[in-house]
């Protein structure tokens, strides 16, 4: 990915703001130079400074002052100060990406000063070994090129989709949340594995490398998912009594029930 020219701000540099600054420096879209990390904890802000060679501060301040990109990555209870702290130091032409859950664009439009260009990211953990999900929604200021540049900042942890706004308590239900499902399910396949005779390790390396290569085939094939499983599925084979098991365990009802239960949570908070 080509570099761009813009200083990126990192306010709060816990897990998702080191992975960002890892993937923006991994990727060549930005140099170690151009990045300043915040963070209210001078311990945290040492580790930052050691692995990854960027500048560092304890002032939000001088880091919005000292950049144009600023990626917000702060609790969302803590946004509406961390907003009113720093908003006399936005400039007109700064971009304003946040990464909090719940925190919509009309509330950080709000707090910000008229007409900044505010756009909304929803990550996922996997973007810390580059395979994320980000969708992006855009708020009302936002022009195509800062659309295009936040591409690809998030390119650079793994895959972006832009959408509306309005589906972003879904997105956290499924891609946000969805994570911790496929690791119970990983868990339970590998148990599967161990009650029918394979090592633990062996086990649980199957059942990820399996995932990992089912996932893909969705993604490189374009192939519905219902297709794929009908070209595992042969006539009176094993697999076809394994699907049996599964419906009569309700696992698609379970896994249905996740995702709507993790989007209606996730719409209380915000």
């Amino acid at each position: 990915m080509s570099q761009i020219s813009n200083k990126i701000a990192i306010i709060g540099s816990g897990k998702m703001g080191d992975t960002i600054i890892s993937g923006l420096l991994a990727s060549g879209i930005a140099k170690a130079d151009q990045i300043t990390a915040s963070d209210p904890s001078a311990k945290r802000l040492d580790y930052i400074k050691t692995k990854h060679g960027v500048h560092v501060t304890t002032d939000n301040h001088s880091a919005v002052k000292a950049a144009q990109i600023l990626i917000f990555c702060v609790k969302p209870q803590n946004a509406e100060g961390v907003f009113a702290s720093v908003k006399e130091s936005i400039e007109s032409d700064d971009l304003v990406i946040s990464i909090m859950a719940g925190v919509t664009l009309r509330k950080m439009e709000g707090w910000l000063p008229l007409g900044t260009s505010v756009i909304r990211v929803m990550p996922n953990t996997p973007s810390q070994v580059n395979a994320g999900m980000s969708a992006i929604a855009r708020g009302s200021s936002v022009s195509d090129d800062q659309l295009s540049v936040t591409q690809r900042l998030f390119s650079s942890v793994g895959r972006t989709i832009v959408l509306d706004e309005k589906h972003f308590d879904a997105v956290t239900g499924l891609s946000a949340s969805g994570p911790a499902f496929i690791y119970i399910v990983i868990e339970a396949l590998a148990d599967g594995g161990v009650k029918s005779g394979l090592p633990r390790e062996t086990a649980i390396e199957l059942a990820a490398q399996m995932t990992l290569g089912a996932a893909k085939m969705v993604l490189e094939t374009g192939k519905h998912p219902a297709i794929l499983k009908d070209d595992v599925t042969t006539p009176a084979g094993c697999t076809t009594d394994g699907i049996l098991a599964l419906e009569e365990g309700g696992v698609r009802v379970t896994l249905i029930k996740a995702v709507t239960e993790a989007t209606r949570r996730a719409g209380e908070l915000g």
